[in-house]
């Protein structure tokens, strides 16, 4: 049974069929073939892998993001962070980074992130001299880091699929995603200073007060949603529901950037997305579970055990085959597949899972612009307006500074579990 699921998930994949009908149909032919169960069992398998509380966050968090994309909150936050470090060497790459930052603490969406910040900042980076390669690649790779900077959907389908604290993987990603961004910062200065980038005027103290003054509200997101999490304010869960609120009262009452017709598109296509992934959740629930009834992580288990195989040779080995999955296919869906194979042998590792779902979630954010099928490849094209061929080439310093800082995640478990730590203690 195990050898047919996995055959007609790969030969599913490789022929570019969507992951959830890969991951349902290799699941149902499998059991139908090899089980004597009724089929009702996959169906019910499948509404479970969606039927839990931590998963109401998701659909909140993709229409916030939306929301601010279109509703002016996402420009305002850039202008804010350029007139503060705009003036720096390498000012404008920082500025990109930063607000790649900032938004990924609102929206937890990599894509969304591209088309938000990228489309305002690829003309400036290419106006104060950089390269068009340098300029695609940090487009395409900054908006990854919205999967570490919490809140991240990654990380929510984390703990939903596992049932880790979603709370402790957004505190935990908090400082991984710092460390992530802070390795774009550094490259972005050596890039500028090699390349002799002329700097911005330094703003006066009258035009950085203008600018908070206008990015107020739009600053108010990340500090009710972090804050009230670890305020112990309400839940991951309830944290997403009011953001969403704010977010389209801003947009609508204060900027007035979005009007009702606005808000209802904005609320399709978030529906849309939700879709996607609540779909691609349930049918990774039964792969999972298929693999679960076959022992698939047992007898992985006891090889484990048999080879001597340490901590350190088996997080090498998780960051290598998420690296290749998340060649082909998106970060989400790696984690998906991934975590029953590989979630049990690290807790029988002795493994942090707080820890282990930042491994993930960075693996998951380096997958979303490696050729060849990031999915932020694509996001960056119509805004480039490059080929493809030339995105690629742009992306891959990113991708070998992406790798080294996730090297440092991996073996430095204290990076991202002392807030997780702080906060719960010797539960963590």
């Amino acid at each position: 049974m195990i050898a047919t699921l996995f055959l007609l998930l790969f030969l599913m994949l490789l022929f570019a069929v969507p992951v959830f009908v890969a991951l349902s149909f290799s699941s149902l032919m499998s059991f139908s073939f090899f089980s004597n169960m009724n089929l009702m069992v996959i169906m019910q398998r499948m509404l479970g892998g969606i039927d839990k509380f931590s998963l109401i966050s998701v659909p909140f968090f993709i229409l916030g993001a939306n929301v601010m994309k279109n509703g002016g909150i996402a420009n305002r936050i850039l202008i804010w962070v350029r007139v503060w470090v705009g003036h720096l060497r390498g000012g404008i790459a920082f500025s990109t980074e930063v607000a790649c930052m900032f938004f990924g603490a609102v929206s937890g969406s990599s894509p969304a992130t591209v088309v938000a910040i990228g489309g305002l900042m690829y003309p400036a980076l290419k106006r104060n001299g950089y390269h068009e390669g340098f300029a695609t690649g940090l487009i395409t790779s900054s908006g990854s880091v919205a999967l570490l900077i919490p809140p991240s959907i990654s990380a929510i389908i984390y703990g939903a699929v596992t049932g880790v604290s979603v709370g402790a993987l957004f505190m935990a990603g908090v400082g991984a995603g710092l460390l992530y961004g802070l390795f774009y910062l550094w490259y972005s200065a050596w890039y500028a200073y090699k390349n002799k980038i002329p700097q911005d005027k330094r703003t006066s103290w009258k035009e950085r007060g203008k600018a908070t003054k206008e990015a107020a509200w739009a600053l108010g997101i990340p500090v009710i949603i972090m804050g009230g999490i670890y305020g112990g304010i309400f839940t991951p869960t309830e944290a997403s529901g009011v953001s969403a609120v704010y977010a389209i009262l801003v947009s609508m009452f204060i900027y007035r950037e979005m009007d009702f017709k606005k808000l209802l598109k904005t609320c399709i296509d978030s529906a849309e997305t939700t879709a996607q992934v609540m779909m691609l959740l349930a049918a990774a629930s039964a792969f999972g579970w298929i693999l679960t009834v076959g022992q698939v992580p047992q007898a992985l288990g006891n090889w484990l055990a048999s080879a001597n195989v340490t901590r350190v040779t088996f997080l090498l080995l998780t960051n290598v085959i998420l690296l290749i999955a998340g060649m082909f296919i998106d970060g989400s869906s790696a984690i998906i597949i991934m975590v029953p194979l590989l979630y049990p042998l690290s807790i029988k590792l002795g493994i942090n899972p707080v820890h282990y779902g930042v491994i993930m979630v960075a693996n998951a954010a380096i997958g979303m612009f490696t050729p060849p099928f990031g999915m932020n490849l694509f996001v960056a094209q119509p805004i480039t307006g490059n080929k493809m061929i030339a995105i690629i080439r742009g992306v891959m310093p990113f991708v070998l500074i992406s790798i080294i800082a996730l090297i440092i995640i991996t073996y430095w478990s204290s990076l991202s579990l002392f807030l997780p730590r702080l906060v719960y203690g010797g539960m963590i």
